[in-house]
């Protein structure tokens, strides 16, 4: 999968004859350098944007099914692609082919259980991509959460909801200068946390809802060709949110869309590292995300 974003082969130095070698997309050989671009904004923008990219947001009203039900059915979190200005990569001397596939697929499986003194509805997900190789990639993606939710009064719900998410990338993502090299794999790994509040506001069959929350992001990346383990100094540690609408269509299936966002943030781990007035530059994600389940 996700290809987008995982170059962060930043921290290696190139040689002179690397860089001679080093090779730029025609569609973006044309393109100035910015007079603000950072080497270790890159790097850490691309290795937030991925995780960001498979942060496991609701897509549902605040008490997503009533006491006892469920659903089982499939999530697509959108991954928009990247512009010349992302892909620059060694003091912009080389570019690299990272948008490959425009969603990451999740199997999901939710269920509500017995409202909690007759108010609170508690409830858990979990969503799952096995390890199918597609476009050179082996990606696993395994999330859960839960949280409770209730209603106040006949249209109004507000709830509360924990969201997890570790991702695996086994792919050769930093990619060899030379053509006339081998491919080697190199390892992504990530962890996403985040708390959300929901609020919605039914009408008939459809719940519009809000989600404003938290999220804080944890990455790795091994280059397997030298060994080589980059650093992400600026994690991602900031607001999201989530606007859309939630429906139970023919009391049968469950449809939901939303957008979401993730405008900036950042664990400010090392000053000397850190471009003044870089606040979302280390890392932000505006997506859209779409669920249909077979209600249970």
């Amino acid at each position: 999968m996700i290809r987008y974003g995982l170059y962060l082969a930043l921290a290696v130095a190139a040689s002179a004859s690397t860089v001679a070698r080093a090779e730029v997309d025609p569609a973006c050989a044309d393109l100035p350098r910015p007079a603000d671009y950072d080497e270790q904004v890159q790097q850490d923008f691309l290795a937030n944007y991925v995780a960001l990219s498979a942060a496991y947001s609701g897509i549902h009203a605040p008490v997503p099914h009533a006491p006892g039900h469920g659903s089982v059915g499939v999530r697509l979190a959108g991954i928009p692609p990247l512009g010349c200005e992302r892909r620059y990569v060694l003091d912009w001397t080389k570019t690299e082919e990272t948008n490959k596939t425009p969603v990451l697929p999740q199997i999901e499986a939710r269920a509500a259980f017995p409202a909690l003194g007759g108010r609170w509805v508690p409830y858990l997900s979990v969503a799952y991509l096995p390890p199918v190789p597609l476009l050179g990639t082996q990606t696993v993606a395994l999330s859960g959460a839960g949280g409770l939710g209730t209603a106040l009064g006949e249209h109004a719900s507000l709830g509360l909801r924990f969201h997890a998410t570790v991702i695996r990338v086994v792919a050769d993502v930093a990619t060899a200068f030379d053509p006339a090299d081998p491919a080697v794999d190199d390892l992504y790994l990530a962890s996403v946390f985040g708390l959300d509040l929901l609020a919605g506001w039914q009408v008939g069959p459809i719940t519009p809802y809000l989600a404003l929350g938290f999220t804080d992001v944890s990455t790795f990346f091994w280059i397997g060709d030298n060994g080589v383990v980059t650093d992400n100094y600026h994690p991602y540690a900031g607001p999201s949110a989530s606007l859309g609408a939630d429906a139970l269509l023919a009391g049968r299936w469950r449809l939901g869309a939303e957008a979401h966002a993730d405008p900036g943030g950042f664990h400010e781990m090392d000053p000397a590292r850190t471009v003044d007035g870089a606040w979302g530059r280390y890392g932000r994600l505006y997506t859209a995300r779409l669920r249909l389940a077979l209600e249970l």
